[in-house]
């Protein structure tokens, strides 16, 4: 009887490093409390990677995960599988753990950009800008192959696959990119005076800035994109979509 009581109520959490304001540790409490499930969602805010190991060692109603900053890549090798997609896209937002402690890895983060951004296309949205080269700027790529638009990559380095620096950046390839997505941590509260360095005087009406940053809610990025008429979005849709697409993964039988 003990053992049935403990296994309804199962543990999730979110693994990352500095994650004191999390979107989802909120999210799943605010869904466990109004569907009434004993469950509970706890941060694991680690300084590498490698505490994983003990995280899952010693929690042993331990369902699922979800990954964040700066781990989306690293938790790979630590993983037992990997979900196809996950695979494809060469990162994980998400991990399901196994009755017998298995950890497979997921993205759903493709999922909650793509679905987030559909809504949004019009006919003359056919290539992306995408400023930054972490993890979940590789779901953003898969996600925007998927939609059949042509992307390019923005860094602050010179790298493989990255076709421009922010210093090269000028008006006239501002204006050849319809739809431009900030995967960078630039403009995250408490740092809000700040944006991606581009020139927000070739945006248009006809662009879509994309910013996965969700606190603030409007981040500079986007004001400054409002300023000159185009359609803007945060993260927020994003993160409520992927996070309902790993509770669906969580509870596969």
């Amino acid at each position: 009887m003990d053992n049935a009581q403990d296994n309804s109520k199962l543990k999730f959490g979110l693994v990352g490093r500095g994650i004191s304001y999390s979107f989802s540790r909120n999210y799943f409490a605010n869904k466990f409390q109004s569907e009434n499930l004993p469950h509970s969602y706890v941060n694991f805010d680690l300084q590498s990677i490698d505490e994983l190991d003990d995280i899952i060692k010693n929690a042993p109603n331990l369902k699922g995960l979800n990954v964040t900053i700066p781990y989306k890549e690293e938790v790979i090798p630590m993983l037992d599988d990997l979900n196809k997609r996950a695979r494809k896209i060469g990162a994980v937002n998400t991990i399901r753990i196994t009755r017998y402690q298995k950890l497979i890895g997921y993205n759903t983060d493709y999922y909650g950009f793509k679905n987030s951004l559909k809504p949004l296309l019009e006919k003359h949205h056919k290539t992306a800008l995408i400023l930054g080269t972490g993890g979940a700027s590789k779901a953003i790529a898969y996600a925007l192959k998927k939609l059949k638009i042509d992307y390019d990559y923005v860094s602050r380095s010179e790298k493989k696959g990255v076709k421009f620096l922010y210093s090269d950046l000028t008006d006239e390839i501002i204006s050849s990119y319809s739809i431009i997505i900030n995967c960078t941590p630039i403009g995250t509260f408490p740092d809000v005076n700040v944006c991606p360095d581009i020139p927000y005087e070739a945006i248009t009406e006809k662009h879509i800035l994309y910013d996965l940053i969700y606190n603030p809610e409007q981040t500079k990025f986007l004001s400054c994109g409002d300023m000159k008429g185009a359609t803007t979005i945060n993260g927020l849709e994003m993160l409520r979509l992927q996070a309902e697409k790993a509770w669906d993964i969580w509870n596969k039988s």
